[in-house]
């Protein structure tokens, strides 16, 4: 049998599923998805094959997307109202006129703006949101609740927004243990539970001798509350790109070390993990947060580490090497799972590259795109698609 695999991709305008074989070579692209929304996050449910896209707006407010025919068709789950919510609500005639119904009332209207991230834990679906709460859903999308210990968390008067405002965008479980879950808040920092969230734990302590970092900042104790984005690799092993610099930590998240040495930036949003060796791992470094945030030099290159960030090798076969100055977002970056997996990255100029030998050459698999926010994967049997 004959095996697929698909990008799930998160634009400025919808969601795109981008398929191929197993042989990578030529993918067609499918979309957009979801009502043109903003879709920060697009995830797969391997368990019933739901797919699930996280976004909104001011104006469209905040929701899930979910669709039950790998992407065929999508009904939302709205969250919040936006902009245009609020004007149909005043003016009903008009938005009979132009044939769209005065809208439901939305559970966290007032609360959230919009939906930055998606994650799962056993038979339980997670959403991050801006501003940074963390919601929940036991019926695969379509009612929610808030998770109150970390909306009440003892420190979150401390918590200060990052560029994009108060962000909850990485959610990581260990799938031998559904109680366990981390998330990182821009600009918080790391928080893990053991306790399916009833109790949170702040993890951000420097294991190693704090260094000073481009910013001139000096985060002494901690790695800096900006965290980009965040891995887990098996045990307690985990990677995180912050805004400073690139960190591993070897018992899951409560102490991290810094692992930026070798690179040609501290500064970079998205890291993705091998699926079969947790030591390789992929970066991408851009010039700074003040210099413009694109590749050092205007010439891209993903960096790959062999043995958990104690070496860096540069990889930009591929890539353009001049005149670049694209940004790749914090969730922009994936592995699939095949033997030889394959990596992607997204930029902002709307290109998603490919890798199927680890990074050391790259190739456009597709152009033109909205803004590329997310990239996740699904390696599946072709038949079952």
């Amino acid at each position: 049998m004959t095996t697929s695999v698909t990008l799930l991709v998160g634009t400025t305008k919808g969601a795109f599923l981008l398929s191929s074989d197993s042989t990578r070579e030529s993918w067609s692209v499918n979309g957009p998805h979801c009502g043109g929304w903003s879709i920060n996050h697009v995830i797969s449910d391997p368990q019933t094959g739901m797919f699930y896209a996280g976004g909104g707006s001011g104006w469209s407010g905040a929701g899930i997307w979910r669709s039950a025919d790998q992407g065929t068709t999508w009904e939302l789950s709205k969250l919040s109202w936006g902009g245009m919510d609020e004007w149909l609500d005043r003016d009903p005639d008009f938005a009979a006129e132009i044939g769209i119904p005065a809208p439901d009332p939305a559970p966290f209207t007032g609360e959230i703006e919009s939906v930055w991230s998606l994650g799962q834990a056993g038979g339980t679906l997670y959403a991050g949101t801006k501003p940074g709460n963390l919601l929940t859903s036991t019926d695969q999308g379509k009612s929610w609740q808030l998770v109150d210990a970390l909306a009440n968390h003892p420190t979150r008067a401390t918590w200060n927004p990052g560029a994009a405002g108060l962000v909850l965008h990485a959610i990581i479980s260990d799938p031998a243990a559904p109680n366990k879950l981390w998330v990182a808040i821009s600009a918080a920092g790391t928080f893990a539970t053991d306790d399916g969230g009833q109790s949170w734990e702040r993890r951000n302590r420097l294991s190693n001798a704090p260094s000073l970092h481009e910013h001139g900042h000096d985060h002494g104790a901690d790695t800096g509350l900006c965290v980009h984005n965040m891995v887990r690799a098996d045990g307690d092993l985990m990677y995180q790109q912050n805004h400073h610099g690139v960190f591993r930590s070897q018992d899951g998240g409560r102490s991290w070390q810094d692992i930026s040495d070798g690179l040609p930036s501290r500064f970079g949003f998205p890291i993705a993990l091998h699926p079969h060796d947790p030591q390789t791992i992929w970066t991408l470094p851009l010039n700074g947060d003040m210099a413009g945030r694109f590749p050092p030099d205007a010439s891209a290159a993903v960096w790959r580490s062999q043995d958990g960030g104690e070496s860096w090798s540069r990889m930009g076969n591929g890539l353009p090497q001049q005149n670049c100055f694209f940004t790749v977002l914090r969730q922009a970056m994936a592995t699939d799972t095949l033997s030889d997996p394959g990596v992607y990255f997204g930029t902002n100029s709307g290109s998603i590259f490919a890798s199927t030998d680890t990074g050391e050459n790259w190739r456009e698999i597709a152009r033109h795109l909205p803004t590329v926010l997310s990239v996740e994967t699904v390696t599946a049997a072709a038949s079952a698609l």
